[in-house]
């Protein structure tokens, strides 16, 4: 799918079974995980897709997100599994084309993918040609996780190899509320969902798209304001939320989704009832 001069591709890595102690699974539409579903000690809350996005103009290849990155380690044990390098494979690009990662923020299901362990079990940037982008506030918070100051978030932080990227300087951290990081390509801290979420917003010839990370993860959710027990700042994320879904709706500006289940994009407009419904375009 073409926005102005960017060309948006979704790069999915298919359907997983997210538990209630935060932990995903892969669903059994795409794997028999040995898991039963309806066991309450194991029974999913919810079944996401995975969908980092990848933006192109020019030579410029940017990554928004970075997905789970199964397989992506020497010796894995997801030998059958899809994940942001077979993807970009799929499109003509391999990861050494990446130019920019822009991360919207830190909990494992999104960032994982950025790095590996290779056969001397030395962590790598898994694009080493690319700028990884994050929000000082999200780090900084994803920190205080690590060294257990609360521990109810800990969980969805998983920092042990993306401190290699930081200590080798391929991170830079963001401080204003809006940074423009290459012409059309804007990112704007949220929080709400995490003090450090940030969601990516493209124009290019009068064209517009927003992505939005966990603010909004799937198409299911335009009308669910709030998400308590998702979202760390559940109000700030309500009046984030209510804000830029009217901006959307009026800018029609395309909605791009991470945990869409089919990869689904669209424009928003309002029913008869005044609620949001997504004028869907086929999956990318």
């Amino acid at each position: 799918m073409d926005i102005g001069s960017f060309t948006v591709e979704v790069l999915s890595e298919g359907h997983f079974e997210l538990f209630k102690d935060g932990h995903i699974n892969r669903s059994a539409r795409t794997s028999h995980s040995g898991l039963k579903p309806k066991d309450p000690s194991n029974s999913h809350t919810a079944m996401v897709g995975i969908n980092p996005i990848l933006v192109q103009s020019g030579n410029q290849n940017i990554l928004l997100d970075t997905g789970l990155g199964w397989g992506l380690d020497t010796g894995s044990q997801y030998t059958d599994v899809s994940n942001v390098c077979t993807n970009l494979r799929i499109f003509g690009a391999t990861p050494e084309d990446i130019t920019h990662v822009i991360l919207t923020h830190l909990h494992y299901d999104h960032a994982a993918g950025s790095s590996f362990t290779n056969a001397e079990a030395k962590t790598q940037p898994t694009f080493p040609n690319a700028t990884y982008y994050v929000h000082q506030q999200e780090w900084d918070f994803a920190l205080e996780q690590s060294e257990g100051k609360q521990l109810s978030y800990s969980e969805r932080y998983r920092l042990d190899d993306f401190y290699r990227l930081v200590s080798d300087g391929r991170v830079t951290f963001l401080s204003d509320d809006s940074t423009e990081i290459m012409e059309g390509i804007t990112v704007v801290k949220t929080g709400g969902h995490t003090p450090g979420h940030q969601i990516v917003m493209l124009e290019s010839g009068g064209e517009k798209a927003y992505y939005l990370g966990d603010l909004l993860p799937n198409e299911y959710q335009l009308n669910d304001y709030s998400m308590e027990k998702a979202d760390i700042y559940s109000l700030e994320a309500k009046k984030k939320k209510v804000q830029l879904l009217q901006q959307a709706c009026d800018e029609k500006a395309l909605l791009l989704f991470y945990h869409s289940g089919n990869g689904q994009a669209g424009h928003l407009f309002k029913d008869e009832d005044k609620k949001y419904v997504l004028a869907k375009q086929l999956p990318l």
